[in-house]
């Protein structure tokens, strides 16, 4: 399997145009699941403090054979660590369950509006990048008038933006607000998963046109749009196909097609009323 190309951030740094999620990847079993995605080529790992497994990436990271400046490990602070001193103690604390000297990227995980401290909470990542906790900092489920927010209290647009976006919720307007502020789009379940989407017709049809499964047609979608996937899979054959996305191309009106699947937001995940602590 040919690299997973990467893009640079706003800040300067790489990031890949795929990666793996870690989400109820545990114990020694996760370990080796995520061991077996780095030796496919992955090199971003999305952790978060609630997956409650950032020892295993950490160990992840130790046993495989990559270089550590070759990984990028993302975790992200849960909506009871929000406040400026609060989200560096945060950090900190990750630092300790990954057992790593740097996390690559930080994120918040939810706005949790109805607390009213995102942004505090965002300038103790500016505190913790600072003092070389982390190297990059973004935040998860954020509304454009959110990363407004954060943009004219601190001057800093967040380097990464991880939201739910599937062929079935695209995000368009998000995404353009993003490219404007040079926001780079991260997608959780980019699979929509527990859903009919891979038995589409016009998944299916770009499947056969290409030969390549719908899933490869889901995440090269993705990629297309300018938004890094995220796919959770223990599975190294799984792994494998969910990273062999960049053989094919699809045309725009291809992407157009996918797109207009829409239908909106699958879960409640609106950060404007949903809430995780």
């Amino acid at each position: 399997m040919s690299a997973i190309p990467s893009v640079t951030l706003n800040d300067g740094t790489w990031f890949p145009e795929v990666g793996l999620g870690t989400y109820n990847l545990r114990g020694e079993e996760g370990i080796e699941a995520m061991v077996a995605a780095v030796a496919s080529g992955y090199r971003l790992l999305d952790t978060a403090v609630n997956y409650e497994n950032e020892r295993e990436v950490g160990e992840a990271v130790r046993r495989s054979a990559v270089g550590r400046d070759e990984l990028l490990v993302t975790s992200k602070i849960p909506g009871r660590h929000h406040g400026r001193q609060e989200a560096i103690d945060s950090v900190k604390g990750s630092l300790g369950m990954l057992g790593l000297e740097r996390i690559d990227l930080h994120l918040i995980h939810w706005p949790n509006p109805s607390v009213g401290r995102y942004v505090e909470t965002w300038q103790g990542l500016l505190e913790a990048r600072d003092q070389g906790l982390v190297r990059s900092i973004g935040v998860s489920n954020f509304t454009e008038a959110m990363l407004t927010e954060l943009i004219e209290e601190t001057g800093v647009a967040p380097a990464v933006n991880q939201v739910e976006l599937h062929p079935y919720f695209p995000q368009d307007a998000l995404r353009a607000f993003h490219a404007k502020h040079g926001i780079r789009t991260e997608s959780w379940s980019p699979l929509a998963r527990r859903t009919e989407l891979m038995t589409e017709q016009i998944v299916q049809e770009l499947a056969a046109v290409h030969d390549v499964t719908p899933t490869q047609v889901v995440l090269r979608w993705h990629t297309q749009l300018g938004s890094t996937p995220i796919p959770k899979s223990a599975d190294p054959d799984r792994q494998r196909e969910n990273a062999d996305v960049f053989g094919f191309e699809l045309t725009d009106d291809q992407v157009a097609a996918v797109s207009a699947l829409e239908r909106g937001r699958l879960w409640g995940g609106d950060p404007n009323t949903h809430e995780e602590m």
